[in-house]
């Protein structure tokens, strides 16, 4: 398995840099193609009118769109000038998570900046969480202040959890081309220690069955910290510059209301992350 395509998505109101940024850098590691994808919609303003002004206001609005969609081509083509390889740009006047969903068919990886935990524009942007929902592909989150795709050391965040297994699958690729790789299971409380380290032991070995030297490790539960909490202290230790976890491994609403480590990763996590659902 390798990544032959890598998709980029970008937002408008958005800093697009450090994505495209590692986009290229990732495409350029696995000698990929890469293809550019944006969407927006014009957005209705909340005071009503009719006839020939609504009209008017409402093919202004979409020639707006389109003009802020050219730009983003135009610093998409520009990022990628010397990139090498075969870059591709869609776009289109529509809601940014669908028409991202609709083109994510023709990617092996698709890339994302974070998301602020305030409330974000579904007219501007396609939503990292959504993504990773629907996608039915990896999705390699970057913060804005990433500036390259540090592979020197990365942390698989376990979980015996399907999402889990799928991530580390997905990551196959990226993981044979990293140095250090360590395996960690955050134990909660009342969890066997022993049951935990067998099950980080096996996906360590899985991985050298694919050509990936790893360490496996528990973490024990801190009282009063959270797992997420744990986990950002673990890859401080490892210096991990991509940590690997499966998304919403609980039910998403759950962790949309009380906080989750997914949640955290896609909004919080100063490092860049590979999720898979």
């Amino acid at each position: 398995m390798t990544y032959a395509t890598v998709m980029v998505s970008l937002a408008l109101d958005q800093s697009n840099e450090a994505r495209l940024q590692l986009a290229g850098e990732l495409a350029e590691r696995f000698e990929a193609a890469i293809v550019g994808v944006a969407a927006a919609q014009f957005a209705p303003p909340l005071y009503f009118t009719d006839g020939a002004a609504a009209q008017g206001l409402i093919d202004e609005g979409e020639a707006s769109v389109k003009r802020r969609l050219a730009d983003l081509e135009a610093q998409f083509r520009a990022a990628m000038a010397n990139r090498g390889g075969r870059a591709e740009w869609r776009s289109a006047v529509d809601f940014p998570e669908r028409f991202v969903l609709a083109q994510a068919r023709c990617a092996d990886i698709v890339v994302s900046g974070g998301q602020s935990p305030a409330f974000s524009d579904a007219f501007a942007l396609a939503s990292p969480k959504d993504l990773v929902m629907q996608a039915g592909r990896p999705l390699l989150v970057v913060p804005d202040k990433a500036r390259w795709l540090d592979l020197r050391s990365v942390l698989v965040a376990w979980k015996d959890t399907p999402e889990a297994r799928r991530a580390v699958a997905d990551a196959l690729p990226m993981l044979r081309k990293v140095r250090d790789v360590t395996v960690v299971e955050i134990a909660e409380q009342g969890d066997d220690r022993s049951v935990a380290m067998a099950g980080v032991t096996d996906v360590a070995a899985w991985l050298a069955r694919h050509g990936v030297a790893a360490s496996a490790r528990v973490a024990e539960a801190v009282r009063n910290e959270t797992a997420a909490a744990q986990l950002e202290k673990v890859a401080g230790n490892v210096e991990a510059g991509l940590i690997v976890a499966g998304a919403y491994g609980h039910s998403r609403f759950r962790e949309l209301i009380l906080g989750g480590v997914t949640q955290y990763l896609i909004t919080q996590s100063a490092r860049c992350v590979l999720l898979s659902h």
